[in-house]
């Protein structure tokens, strides 16, 4: 393994993860937004009764009325696990439909909310105030998280490697920690990586610090423990990323790669996996 560099060079590697979306720009989602509000002004009328038919013939569309009444599809699913126990809004919508239309009208005003935002006319300040709380247009960000992942779980599969994703390994005196890549059986593992990647900032980028100390903390020495840390959320949390690139410069970790280093990380990782024979 490498000695760690200097963190202001590491610093420099760091990468956007996602890419610019254009916000005027169309996806799927959002043409079907557009296909399910363009059938519920189509309505004689938005009673519940009324509403009730629309998801007996529309029961995919549900999220769309979940958005007026300001809940996220996460929300969604957490209020009908409570109520109905599930959270498939299409069943539901198919076997319940007026129970559904009546349910959300009376926790959350539907039919009164549903109207009103229907009549009125909207300016260019209701878009932006709309957008800077919207994830629409924000699907291939939320994909991108996974992208360190997919990246390393790639390479361990190239080199014909046992591994496991996103568990937890045992280490010293049977204490257990997270990995987002395990090499080898996790109860007796060889290899553990952290894939840490965020072009956005808050608390995760803590919660990925905590998580990789962990690591450290309860490896055993024969233990190797890498973390791959990419996106330029980091650059906003440079003292999280120090405490990382601490543990390495202090060898309580044994590597740490960026997106553009992961060809030196799979020459350690091949190193080490031949000289313990997993290859």
């Amino acid at each position: 393994m490498s000695d760690a560099g200097d963190f202001d060079d590491y610093l420099k590697t760091l990468g956007r993860l996602t890419s610019h979306v254009d916000p005027t720009a169309s996806t799927p989602e959002a043409e079907r937004i557009t296909a399910a509000t363009g059938s519920l002004g189509e309505l004689l009328d938005t009673d519940v009764a009324g509403l009730a038919a629309w998801v007996r013939d529309h029961p995919a569309d549900v999220p769309v009325l979940g958005l007026a009444v300001g809940l996220s599809q996460e929300k969604l699913k957490n209020v009908l696990r409570d109520h109905f126990g599930t959270t498939g809004w299409h069943g539901v919508a198919r076997t319940q439909p007026v129970d559904l239309v009546t349910w959300l009208d009376t926790e959350f005003d539907l039919v009164r909310t549903l109207r009103t935002q229907l009549e009125r006319t909207y300016t260019f300040a209701d878009i932006l105030v709309a957008r800077a709380g919207s994830r629409v247009t924000a699907t291939r960000a939320g994909a991108s998280g996974r992208r360190i992942e997919d990246e390393i779980e790639s390479i361990a599969q190239d080199l014909g490697l046992d591994y496991t994703t996103r568990s937890r390994f045992t280490g010293r005196n049977g204490r257990t920690a997270p990995a987002d890549l395990i090499i080898g059986d996790p109860d007796t593992a060889d290899i553990v990586v952290a894939a840490k990647g965020f072009d956005s900032t808050g608390s995760k980028l803590t919660d990925a610090v905590r998580e990789i100390e962990e690591m450290a903390e309860v490896r055993l020495p024969r233990q190797l423990v890498l973390a791959v840390i990419d996106g330029i959320g980091w650059k906003s949390r440079q003292a999280d990323l120090r405490r990382i690139h601490q543990l390495w410069d202090d060898r309580q970790i044994d590597g740490m790669y960026t997106l553009v280093s992961l060809d030196r990380f799979r020459d350690d990782v091949r190193e080490f996996a031949t000289l313990r024979r997993l290859i």
